[in-house]
This record gives structure tokens, C-alpha cells and sequence, in this order.
């Protein structure tokens, strides 16, 4: 199974600003793109913080957006409201301007992860007529969760508020604590593997095919791949995401380099599984 690769382009596009069934990665098509838009960012920058700032053609697409959102720091003190809401375990404080520290969110990372209840939901991403989503970390170990609330305001996105607080309540048998242990615990891990596997990939012998088979226990420990322990990121565009839902999909996207792996899971007489992986990486 492939690894999660190095993010090469990722570090190629910090340098130049300073400083994961679908399977494309939304912020491929961006880095084809990177000279125009750069363009239009250095004309947003040159200007005075006080006057009015113009949409980007990244504000069409949320992921374009937040791409360029968490590695150019100019930028995100352009589109970050001051004094900034922050709000932890029900305190809050304000943050302004020059307290404002850079937070490249998941793009120090090679990959980010979005979590879904169903597969239906999968659609919202690439919606371009979205106005609000959050951007999401979830401390599994901690179970707490912070989030970053972007809002569209005339077709700009903007951040304006962050909020930290515990995820609850939960029980033992609700998806959080089940997948701490089940990245952690080697033998839960197997105990808890749907067998056979359902196994979706890129037929070898075709590219453009899908191959759909199946994994025994033994062949997912021998060729399993490297699964996000935490803290795990989430975007959420508007997707129901409930912790006591009886089904939960990870899908694990890759930052400019193809990778592409989903992982589904089902609770079944009061436990969880994993029924059916993909990796569809090019």
C-alpha cells in the first residue's frame, strides 16, 4: 500500500509565498494555477489594510481559499476579522492584530482528513455556493474539538471567530473512543476488521478502471497503510457529523501529491468495524 508521500509542492508553494470512489484532491488544480492567482494576491496585499479588499478568484471554492489562507500570513491577516473572537471552555478573549500569530492549520501536514456520517454527504465538497464552514481539530486523546468559522461576506471569505471546547458527552461505544484505541491497539485493531474486507483500488493493469475485490485479516496487516492517529482535521462544509452515528467514513486526502485513501466504518450489535477501504491514489 502506498505511504503518505512528502509534500514536496507544498513546500515549493510556501517558499514562494513566504514563508487525500472521488479520490481528486481539490488543491491539485490549484497548484496548475498558482501563477495567475499569484498575481491576484500580490494586487490584494500591495494594498493599505484599510481599504477595501477585493474577492479572489479562490473565494469561488472554499478549499481553494483556505489553501492560500493557511500559508501566506499577509493574507490571513487580510481576511481575519479584529479583534478576533476566541473562545475557550466557555472564556473569552479578543485577538487583536498585532498579537495575531500565522496558523498554517493542516498545511504543515502531507494530507488532511474530512470526516462524513454517509456517503451521500461526500457531495457538498467543491459546493460553490457555500456562505459558512468551519474548519475543524479534533484532539481525540482530549476529546476537544477547535474551530475556525469562516463566513463569505461580500464573496470574500473571511475568518471570524475560533472557539475550543470538550466533545460531549460520550459513551464508550460512540466513534471517538473507538478510534483512538483502533489506531493505537494493533490486536483491537484486527478484533475489529470486517472479514472479508471490501477493497476498492486502481486496477493496476488500467488507470482509468476501478478494481473492486476483497481483503482477508492477514492481508490487511501485511499491506495496511498508514492511518491519522491525532490530532485529525475536518472541514466541515455542512455535513452531519454526530459522534453516536451508526456509520462514520475518514477519508484522507493527500496536499498536491494524489494521495487518496477512505476508510468506512459501521457499529454492528454494539460494535465498530471497518467494512470497506479505498485507495484510489495516482
Amino acid at each position: 500500500m502506498k505511504k503518505l508521500l512528502t509534500m514536496g509542492l507544498v513546500f515549493s508553494l510556501c517558499a514562494a509565498c513566504g514563508n487525500m470512489k472521488g479520490g481528486k484532491d481539490p488543491f491539485a488544480a490549484l497548484a496548475q494555477q498558482v501563477d495567475s492567482i499569484g498575481k491576484k494576491l500580490n494586487t490584494v496585499l500591495s494594498v493599505d489594510s484599510s481599504m477595501v479588499l477585493r474577492p479572489l478568484e479562490a473565494d469561488e471554492l472554499f478549499d481553494d481559499f483556505i489553501f492560500n489562507f493557511a500559508l501566506d500570513s499577509s493574507l490571513q491577516k487580510q481576511r481575519t476579522m479584529f479583534p478576533l473572537l476566541y473562545i475557550k471552555e466557555g472564556a473569552s478573549v479578543r485577538i487583536d492584530r498585532k498579537a495575531w500569530k500565522h496558523d498554517y492549520l493542516f498545511a504543515e501536514q502531507n494530507f488532511y482528513t474530512l470526516l462524513f456520517d454517509r456517503e451521500q454527504d461526500m457531495d457538498v465538497v467543491g459546493d460553490t455556493a457555500l456562505n459558512a464552514v468551519q474548519v475543524e481539530w479534533l484532539y481525540l486523546k482530549e476529546r476537544q474539538v477547535k474551530r475556525y468559522y469562516f463566513q463569505r461576506q461580500k464573496g470574500m471569505w473571511m475568518l471570524d471567530s475560533i472557539a475550543l471546547h470538550r466533545i460531549s458527552p460520550l459513551k464508550d461505544n460512540d466513534f471517538i473512543p473507538f478510534y483512538s484505541r483502533f489506531v493505537t491497539d494493533s490486536v483491537y485493531q484486527q478484533q475489529h476488521i470486517h472479514s472479508p474486507l471490501q477493497f476498492v483500488t486502481i486496477d493496476p493493469d488500467d488507470d482509468f478502471s476501478i478494481l473492486e475485490t476483497t481483503l482477508n485479516r492477514e492481508q490487511w496487516l501485511a499491506f495496511r497503510p498508514t492511518m491519522p492517529v491525532a490530532p485529525l482535521s475536518n472541514i466541515n462544509y455542512g455535513q452531519k457529523n454526530s459522534w453516536n452515528a451508526s456509520t462514520k467514513i475518514l477519508k484522507v486526502n493527500g496536499i498536491g501529491n494524489g494521495y487518496s485513501n477512505v476508510f468506512y466504518f459501521r457499529r454492528r450489535g454494539g460494535e465498530w468495524e471497518l467494512y470497506k477501504y479505498e485507495d484510489t491514489s495516482i
